[in-house]
């Protein structure tokens, strides 16, 4: 049975998870397509001949024409797997393939893993080194000390690539980004700090080094075997023992936590007793990273000092102390920049990045992942969570920085900001597609009122759209408002502007611009007086057009038809323009416009005609040559049907007008519009490539399709965005997300939508 006490599962789960369908966790899949003649004849002899010669002539272009600059190979020998010792090279191929998958998940970094059945460090090192040509860095994993000391120091002295040993290294990198923080919150310096590490193995050893050379100073750290204190003079020390040793009385663990400020804790369950930690420093920090029990429980810490921050290598307590954080970032920041090696300045770097990175706003996205529950920076959030998207952003280019700023990176990156957006699009493609609109709202901020301002989920939007640098969140709500935000780690709420109906001194003026337009539809003054007190959408919407706003965003609450009724009560679409919603699909290698998808039931050849034309306009503002299809089951009248006219008649109101300046052709059923063999089967076809404006013959087949494709299709969805409004007002999902609403703000702050 599981440990964890969030996930619960049987062995025979375990067993079945690894063993249902393809057994094992990892497969290969082919980059490029194999499903011709052609292909083959590419993808292998005679044409793999040509890339060879390139690479026989120059060696860096295996970089251009291999996998190797994104392959990273995950090696062990067994000798220290897990909690669970040396079990041998084959039982730890399991853990050795879900690291190379967590490698994939976090950070896009392909992996294969590598066991060697071999306990003798020469024969490791050479079967290691013989392989650099086939990978463009090494990770080492579950190998015992000392051999994994002489291993990694070998092997990265004879390699030309990054060499890391992630159980020493890794939890090195994550502890240091904790106590960073730990000390930020009780006031200390690094300098200052005492420190006893309990264990000497390979991670406390790496632990030891890195918090020195971050600025802990040698004789301030206490680290304690299973003997006691290692101090100078003490037999039996080996050399990377006595590297440490330092000149103290203190003999056991008991005399060298009296007074300290902080514990690390890389040894066994129970090893910290309660009342030693009641004769450490005041507010002490404790780093139980024993696995899988640590040294002293969370709750028994906080019993004998209730003002301790307690960080351990388990998911079921706060801070957890997690290599996921380090290692698929460390090294995807190492392979970008061709490093050589991963040095001290790198690790440093990402332990510096991690802990800057949890200080921020946190995102909706990891509390999602964490069961709903809330998470901020504080005594019980020192560390980052996993599950964290900006950590593909953060870490790796920190890393790399780093690499080039001590010399070892082969390729250095001339534009940071654009690798930045790089990373970002790597595991979400939408972000590339999306920057332009990010650019746009940032160069011209403008002011956007979220009409849902008591909801968390909105609050969240609001404070990651004002810290994005997006522009100025405007909140709906009541006085409680302000308490929210202070709840969720605003420490400046009142910065938010926020309306209340109730308060706020315009509302009559507002009732009367109501009533102007609502006087003949049965409705008395006295009542939209009442509406406009009570109906968040209405006041929302009033506010956007006295001016007080730039841009509206709402839907949490509400159904869209219901909510996008209530805004058109107070604003119009814009002058001979039938408003209309837009999904956009984004896939790693397509990005697809879909309209109308949230308004018109059965668009006329007029509507149809314009929704082309403006959603054409918007592909192109977000970066996108449009290549419009009007879809139909017909293709180019085969069959026949009876209501393909008016299809057919927006595509001849495009023919007739002289100022279309995009591709388009119709009507045609989907595989046609996105197939570019089919498309070749009508030699008149005026489409140069697939289409990725697809215009729908209805409201039922767009909004079935987009919402289908949403749940099965696995693209990133983006929208539906409203178009064609007076004032930008943009309507969500009621299932939206933070990163969902701040998404919709920026296309409307960015003029994106218009």
């Amino acid at each position: 049975m599981s440990d964890d006490a969030n996930v619960q599962f049987s062995d025979r789960e375990a067993l079945r998870y690894h063993s249902e369908g393809r057994p094992g966790k990892i497969e290969i899949v082919a980059s490029k397509p194999m499903a011709t003649q052609s292909d083959l004849a590419l993808a292998y002899s005679p044409g793999v001949a040509v890339p060879v010669r390139a690479i026989a002539e120059d060696p860096s272009k295996a970089y251009d024409y291999t996998a190797k600059g994104n392959l990273v190979a995950v090696i062990s020998n067994g000798t220290a797997i897990l909690g669970l010792g040396n079990l041998g090279a084959l039982a730890s191929k399991p853990v050795m393939e879900g690291k190379a998958v967590l490698f994939k998940r976090f950070a896009d970094v392909d992996s294969i893993d590598i066991e060697l059945d071999t306990e003798d460090a020469d024969k490791f090192i050479e079967a290691v080194a013989l392989m650099e040509p086939s990978f463009g860095g090494i990770n080492l994993e579950d190998i015992a000390a000392p051999e994994c000391f002489i291993i990694e120091q070998s092997l990265r002295e004879r390699m030309n690539i990054p060499v890391m040993h992630d159980d020493q290294h890794g939890t090195a990198i994550i502890s240091a980004a904790g106590l960073i923080n730990a000390c930020y919150l009780t006031g200390r310096n690094l300098k200052d700090i005492r420190l006893v590490v309990n264990g000497a193995g390979a991670a406390a050893i790496a632990c030891t080094e890195l918090i020195k050379a971050m600025g802990v100073p040698h004789d301030h750290v206490l680290m304690c075997d299973r003997k006691g204190v290692i101090y100078q003079g003490r037999e039996g020390l080996d050399q990377w023992k006595s590297a440490h040793a330092v000149k103290t009385e203190a003999r056991t663990l008991e005399d060298a936590l009296k007074g300290a400020d902080a514990f690390f804790g890389l040894s066994a369950a129970g090893a910290l007793k309660p009342e030693m930690v009641k004769d450490m420093a005041p507010k002490p920090i404790i780093f139980a990273m024993a696995n899988p029990d640590p040294e002293i429980t969370p709750p028994d810490a906080k019993a004998a000092r209730p003002d301790a921050i307690v960080a351990t290598g388990r998911s079921d307590y706060p801070n957890q102390v997690n290599n996921v954080l380090g290692f698929p970032f460390i090294f995807r920041g190492a392979l970008d920049v061709r490093a050589t090696t991963i040095n001290e300045e790198m690790k440093i770097a990402a332990a510096n990045a991690l802990a800057e990175l949890a200080r921020q706003q946190v995102p909706e996205e990891v509390a999602a992942a964490y069961g709903g529950k809330a998470q901020s920076f504080g005594p019980e959030y020192i560390i980052p969570a996993p599950f964290d998207p900006r950590l593909m952003e953060i870490v790796p280019s920190a890393v790399a920085q780093a690499a080039m700023d001590t010399g070892v990176a082969q390729r250095p990156i001339e534009d940071m900001d654009c690798y930045r957006t790089a990373l970002r699009s790597r595991l979400n493609p939408t972000t590339s597609v999306l920057t332009l609109a990010y650019d746009a709202a940032r160069a011209n901020p403008r002011r956007v009122l979220f009409a849902e301002g008591e909801e968390d989920v909105v609050l969240r939007a609001a404070i990651a759209f004002r810290d994005g640098g997006y522009g100025i969140p405007l909140l709906v709500g009541r006085e409680d408002v302000y308490d929210r935000l202070r709840a969720l780690g605003v420490e400046d709420p009142q910065s938010f502007e926020v309306y209340n109906s109730r308060n706020y001194p315009r509302v009559p003026e507002l009732a009367d611009f109501l009533y102007q337009r609502l006087q003949r539809r049965g409705y008395l003054h006295r009542e939209l007086e009442r509406i406009v007190n009570q109906d968040r959408n209405i006041f929302a919407s009033l506010l956007l057009a006295a001016g007080e706003a730039d841009v509206m965003i709402t839907g949490v609450t509400r159904p869209y038809a219901q909510a996008f009724r209530q805004i058109r009560r107070v604003l119009d679409p814009k002058p001979g323009i039938t408003p209309f919603g837009v999904h956009v699909l984004v896939g790693q290698s397509h990005t697809v416009f879909i309209a109308d998808t949230t308004v018109t039931e059965r668009p006329s050849a007029e509507q149809l005609a314009q929704i082309a034309i403006q959603t054409a306009a918007i592909a192109r503002r977000m970066g996108h040559e449009p290549r419009v299809a009007f879809l139909s089951y017909s293709t180019f009248g085969n069959p026949e049907g009876s209501f393909l006219e008016r299809i057919r008649d927006g595509v001849r109101l495009l023919d007739s007008r002289d100022d279309v300046d995009f591709e388009y052709e119709g009507e045609m059923p989907p595989d046609v519009a996105l197939n570019p063999a089919m498309q070749r089967i009508y030699p008149f076809m005026r489409l140069t490539g697939p289409a990725n404006v697809l215009v729908m013959p209805g409201l039922q087949t767009a909004n079935i399709s987009a919402k289908l494709l949403k749940e099965l299709g696995g693209d990133a969805v983006i929208g539906p965005m409203l178009v064609g409004m007076e004032k930008q007002v943009q309507i969500a999902p009621m299932s939206a997300t933070a990163s969902e609403l701040v998404t919709l703000a920026v296309l409307g702050a960015g003029r994106i939508v218009q």
